[in-house]
């Protein structure tokens, strides 16, 4: 689409050259959400495609992503034998509702900064216990938890030009055991529930992350693999009744019911 608003594009190559942030500023990666339909309160892009980072670097700490990393980057990633979870990273873009086409050009960064419920980027990244690092127009760049990100619906913690620069996921999530369960109401249509789980090597505990159903990430840890009875417990301990996301792509009682159904199959897989 035509942005008939957009007077200028800046091309930086590096985020200091922008400063004085002011309303009408975006920042500009892949663009296909900005692309997607009028901007009307825009007049400027900065795209950070001059920016050059390195859109995926593994190492014996762990991955670090750069936010401008392609889905389909992610997509292709092959982890070392020991990283047991990297799996996590093709079924999570495939849990995405988009083309190839939008696969290529499609941001990591981008999908977690419009933060959505049904953002598999931010699935990924909260069960993978990712460290995000974001870059304030002024002050010192800040390290944030991925699971203390996004706040609600299309809601996060990002100040008026706040950037957000790269995704850490570290090598001990990685290596981890993991159960993987997603549902959508059309076979390819956007997530109703997306629920991960996670699970040392080493231990018998169990972190469960649920995403899609909820407006914003729910993190759940056990020491022990809970019984059913104690992990429906939590799971009501932490999402009140009236706490599930409600839209067209399920209901708020069908994402409450595909919660308990997807949480007990992976505590049972992860038992065994």
């Amino acid at each position: 689409m035509d942005l008939n608003t957009i007077k200028k594009l800046e091309r930086p190559t590096a985020a200091e050259e922008i400063t004085g942030w002011r309303e009408g500023n975006a920042w500009l990666a892949g663009g296909t959400w900005l692309f997607s339909e009028p901007q009307p309160k825009l007049d400027t892009l900065i795209d950070l495609e001059g920016l050059n980072w390195p859109p995926l670097e593994a190492s014996s700490a762990g991955l670090d992503l750069a936010a401008t990393c392609r889905i389909d980057e992610i997509e292709r990633f092959k982890g070392p034998p020991e990283w047991t979870a990297a799996p996590l990273l093709p079924e999570c873009s495939h849990a995405l509702l988009m083309s190839f086409k939008i696969a290529r050009e499609a941001t990591v960064g981008g999908n977690i900064c419009m933060s959505l419920p049904a953002g598999a980027m931010i699935s990924l990244t909260t069960s993978l216990e990712a460290v995000y690092t974001l870059w304030p127009r002024a002050g010192a760049p800040r390290k944030v938890p991925a699971i203390d990100f996004v706040t609600g619906n299309n809601k996060n913690i990002l100040a008026p030009g706040e950037l957000l620069r790269s995704i850490h996921i570290p090598a001990s999530a990685l290596s981890k055991r993991y159960a993987f369960r997603r549902a959508s109401l059309t076979h390819l249509g956007r997530s109703a529930a997306l629920i991960v789980g996670t699970q040392d090597k080493s231990a018998r505990d169990l972190l469960l992350t649920i995403t899609a159903a909820t407006p914003r990430p729910i993190q759940i840890y056990f020491a022990a693999v809970p019984t059913a009875q104690a992990l429906r417990r939590a799971i009501d301990e932490r999402i009140p009744a009236d706490g599930y996301f409600d839209d067209v792509h399920g209901s708020a009682d069908y994402k409450h019911h595909l919660t308990y159904h997807f949480a007990e199959q992976i505590r049972s897989e992860l038992a065994r």
